[in-house]
Formats: structure tokens, sequence, C-alpha cells
């Protein structure tokens, strides 16, 4: 069966997004991105998104050029590296899955809509074969997912500052989520890379 593994970037206090969604406060980390970009060569994969994430990554990643050498970060303006460049081709590539009950069409390549949120639909996705499935952001489908106990593992990437009025990822969960750590590693820039297993 597949797994369903949260990937989020989070202030010290936190939160995954910044007032209106700003995202410039993640902490630049070539060694993280590669570790990352290295799973994305591991094939084709499956992604989950709530709507508002999903069109942030539609209004970014299809613009990269999959030809070049590099890739521009979303997260720091003029930052390139071949790193980025991996993720995109990974994400463009991806099968995309979009739970959203506003949304009327999709556009971007590989995209399928979703109207409500189902947790016996996301249950026979994990039994489908292929590659782990990932989920970035997309803070009201991850309550849905960790109410229902869908999310295997939680990899939380720690940035070393406080937000302060940022939208928290774990917002209104009703019960008390268990997990087993699997790795904490931190890394020069400060970032520490968190990962856990829901304890079951």
């Amino acid at each position: 069966m597949r797994k369903i593994v949260l990937f989020d970037r989070v202030s010290a206090d936190g939160s995954f997004s910044g007032p209106g969604g700003d995202l410039s406060w993640a902490v630049p980390d070539d060694e993280l991105d590669a570790a990352g970009a290295a799973g994305a060569r591991s094939g084709a994969g499956t992604l989950l998104f709530g709507r508002v994430t999903y069109e942030m990554f539609e209004s970014f990643w299809p613009k990269i050029d999959e030809t070049a050498s590099t890739a521009p970060d979303p997260h720091a303006a003029g930052r390139r590296s071949q790193s980025m460049r991996d993720m995109g081709v990974y994400i463009n590539q991806a099968r995309k899955i979009v739970f959203s009950t506003t949304r009327k069409e999709m556009h971007w390549k590989n995209s399928e809509l979703v109207r409500a949120f189902d947790p016996k639909f996301v249950e026979a996705l994990k039994r489908e074969p292929g590659n782990d499935m990932m989920i970035f952001g997309s803070g009201s489908i991850v309550r849905e997912l960790t109410i229902h106990g869908l999310i295997d593992e939680y990899t939380l990437v720690i940035s070393p500052l406080l937000l302060g009025g940022g939208r928290p990822l774990f917002n209104g969960l009703p019960n008390t989520t268990k997990l087993r750590l699997i790795e904490a590693k931190p890394f020069a820039s400060g970032n520490v890379r968190l990962r856990y297993a829901r304890d079951a």
C-alpha cells in the first residue's frame, strides 16, 4: 500500500505561510534542496492539493524551462539551482489531485479535480500501485487527512524564525495524533528536518 507523505516548511512558531500566503520567509538551503531533488528523481508520483496551494504551484511551476540546467526558487527571488529544476520537472510530470468545491476546470497537465474530500477515495488511492503520494501546504486537506489517519509520514522543515501572524499548518484538530520520530536532522542554515511516522 502506498503511503501519504506530508512535506512542509514551517516557522519555529508553527506557521506554514505568512500573511497573504507569503512564502519568502523560508530559509534557503542548498543541502536540503538537493535531498528533495534526489527523492524527486526516483520517478513519477502523485501529489495531493487543496485549491489554494495548487493555484500557487500552478502560477509558478509550469513556467519553468525543463530543458534548462537550473530553475528559479519559489521561496527566494533571484535564486536558481539544479535542485529546483529537478523538483519542477517532478511536479509538472506528477499526477495532481486537487480537492476543491469552487474550482471550475483544470488546465495544468496531469491535474484532476475532486469536488469533495472523501476518505474512502483517498484510501482507494493508497491501494493503487506506484510510488508514495506527497502533499505540500494545503492546510485544510492536511487537517482532513490527519483526522482520518491517512497521512503516514510528516516531514517538517523547521525554519529558524518566528513569523507571528502566520497561518498554522495544524489548525483545529479535534483529537491528539501521536507521532513517532524517525529522523531529526539539523542543517548549517539553521533549518531542522523532522520526520515523524503516525504512531498507529
